[in-house]
């Protein structure tokens, strides 16, 4: 299985997926899943409109379908868009990348993610949607590829495996634990992003399962997000902790690491109990993935110098909230990943 290859110099990230193995699906499946059965529409009609998927909630949480282009407004760096493209998402394709924690702390999560991501993926997926699988621990690992068979993703699910060597102790006369890199959770969200997604065009998501716990990740928290702002990938995170791992300590420590993912990609995070299990939270994300709407506009600064441009995405209607990401970055056209 291809394992990420990952190089950071002179402050600046950069990264090196390898290509996917002839293995992982037979040849005849290749050449269906590789592409989509269909097309997906034409959003991005001119290089300079700007694309902005959102979710609309009410004041109890619920999802809102069926409102108008002219219930909604738009802004950028405070200044009022006017809107050119309008959709409801209920089945514009998809393409998504599921990012699941392996590492030592999730160890006994893995059945359990295993049975209801492929349950999730069966009932999301449609002939036009793609999906690929990623698994991290010490370090991120491509597990599936590219395809729309919930079979080949149930394949790639069923290797999932613990990723988290022990600790060790130095020879030295005053023994020292040395602690190895554990959950490159930022890393496996950046690669995903910039070298997964940031080529493709139409809705992209990234689904995170993890305790959000971070160690040894080579790029920072903003890194990750800004690869994920610049492939126009939505971040939806899965809070889920086993209390048996940490006991009484550290449970929650990655909760504002998966929140800030989220929040600032237009995700959201859903958190796993007794109460709300893992098969219910993919439920819930199901709808919220298909229950979306499409803004699209040309902004008045033409100037792509690759700063990062603010968004802000409200209803005429006060009672209701909207989820969208805060910004993008304007990049020159040759570099864009699709906003």
């Amino acid at each position: 299985m291809p394992v990420l290859a990952f190089a950071v110099a002179a402050g600046t990230g950069s990264a090196q997926w390898p290509p996917a193995n002839a293995d992982h699906q037979p040849a005849a499946e290749q050449q269906t899943t590789e592409q989509p059965a269909e097309a997906p529409p034409t959003i991005r009609v001119n290089v300079d409109i700007v694309n902005v998927f959102c979710t609309v909630r009410n004041k109890q949480g619920g999802l809102v379908p069926g409102l108008k282009e002219d219930d909604f407004e738009i802004a950028e760096d405070g200044k009022p868009q006017t809107i050119k493209y309008f959709s409801r998402e209920t089945d514009l394709p998809l393409t998504l990348g599921l990012l699941i924690d392996v590492s030592l702390s999730q160890k006994r999560l893995i059945e359990d993610e295993k049975e209801a991501a492929s349950e999730f993926f069966t009932q999301v997926l449609k002939s036009k949607d793609l999906a690929f699988l990623i698994s991290f621990g010490t370090d991120s690992e491509l597990l599936q590829d590219y395809t729309s068979s919930a079979r080949l993703l149930r394949k790639g699910l069923d290797g999932l495996k613990v990723d988290a060597p022990p600790p060790q102790f130095n020879s030295g006369p005053v023994p020292t634990i040395y602690t190895p890199r554990g959950t490159v959770l930022r890393d496996a969200v950046y690669v995903a992003a910039r070298e997964q997604l940031k080529g493709q065009i139409g809705r992209k998501a990234l689904i995170v399962i993890s305790d959000g716990v971070d160690e040894g990740s080579r790029v920072k928290l903003q890194e990750a997000i800004d690869a994920a702002q610049k492939a126009d990938a939505i971040i939806y995170s899965i809070d889920y902790a086993d209390p048996r791992a940490y006991g009484s300590f550290g449970i929650g420590m990655g909760a504002s690491d998966l929140k800030k993912l989220s929040e600032d990609t237009g995700g959201r995070v859903y958190k796993v109990d007794r109460k709300h299990p893992l098969s219910a939270v993919f439920k819930e994300l199901q709808e919220e993935l298909r229950t979306q709407y499409t803004i699209g506009y040309i902004p008045t600064n033409p100037v792509k110098d690759g700063t990062f441009r603010r968004i802000l995405v409200k209803t005429k209607n006060d009672d209701l909230k909207v989820q969208t990401r805060k910004g993008y970055f304007a990049e020159p056209p040759d570099s864009a990943g699709g906003s």
